[in-house]
């Protein structure tokens, strides 16, 4: 599966998992738009709470990429972004 790999903070992360949060953001920078390879199609979004071994991690279905302007209250910048369009959470490991 094509899977975009991406860390969070454990507000962001938590709102997720509790199915609160439905869209993840990303400015529109050349580091991003090389990331998220625009046109590609990503299946999963593995997000990370954090940088360690073992720190908490789940798979998220990703529903597509896609440009505009996404909810401030849940993190997006207020300019046009990169909105990552989240599933249902498929598998949760190492939680809090």
């Amino acid at each position: 599966m094509n899977t975009l790999h991406l860390t969070l903070h454990r507000q962001w992360f938590d709102a997720i998992l509790r199915g609160e949060k439905t869209e993840e953001y990303r400015e529109i920078k050349p580091y991003w738009t090389n990331r998220l390879k625009m046109g590609y199609h990503f299946e999963l979004v593995e997000f990370r709470n954090g940088y360690s071994k073992g720190s908490p991690v789940m798979e998220v279905e990703c529903k597509g990429i896609f440009t505009g302007h996404g909810v401030m209250a849940q993190g997006a910048p207020k300019e046009s972004c990169y909105i990552i369009k989240l599933g249902r959470v498929l598998n949760v490991s190492r939680t809090h």
